[in-house]
């Protein structure tokens, strides 16, 4: 299966998704910083594809995540977090053994998941979509150094949610979605985080 990182993004921000409970995520969004009442000593996961994003919130239906954020970070911290990153589970081929692994899982502040990519139905698509842990160092640069901005995004995702749901325009939902293209990871990045 294809690992890629598609992802809406600049010459120096990449956007990320989130999704939490209102009295978190809306506090979130109008002062553009994550409150004190976020947690930046437990794992976080970040999401660059919106649609898996909606998979997992279930179009900002599910209890506790119903307020989607598009957090803009700085590429230098997403690139630093993909370089100290570990994959989340054992893979022979990558790691000489499993206590090899589970050492570097321990220590390692970001963790890697390639999931299947979702489409517009939320089906499984035959390529894979880049979730990233954070915790520790990696959560708490991200939370108060590499965030740009916070944007909520949920009436654009119910918005684009009625219309799958409704089934005549899926044009028009397509054209809604953030514009996702390859994010430039080379295998610098990358080779020790493809199973």
């Amino acid at each position: 299966m294809n690992h890629q990182i598609r992802a809406l993004h600049t010459d120096s921000t990449i956007t990320v998704y989130q999704a939490y409970a209102p009295e978190l995520g809306v506090p979130a969004a109008r002062t553009g910083r994550f409150p004190a009442a976020w947690k930046r000593d437990r794992m976080t996961w970040i999401k660059p594809s919106f649609l898996w994003m909606m998979y997992r919130c279930g179009w900002a239906t599910k209890e506790g995540q119903e307020t989607v954020l598009a957090v803009e970070i700085t590429r230098e911290g997403f690139d630093w977090a993909l370089r100290n990153a570990c994959l989340s589970h054992y893979a022979p081929g990558l790691h000489p053994d499993q206590a090899t692994w589970k050492h570097s899982l321990r220590r390692s502040p970001a963790r890697v998941q390639w999931d299947p990519e979702r489409d517009l139905h939320l089906n499984p698509l035959p390529h894979r979509s880049l979730q990233l842990g954070l915790s520790g160092e990696a959560s708490r640069r991200y939370a108060d150094e590499w965030t740009v901005s916070i944007t909520d995004v949920t009436d654009r995702a119910r918005e684009i949610h009625a219309l799958v749901r409704e089934g005549n325009d899926l044009e028009a939902a397509a054209r809604l979605l953030p514009s996702e293209r390859p994010y430039p990871a080379g295998d610098d990045l990358l080779a020790h985080l493809r199973a």
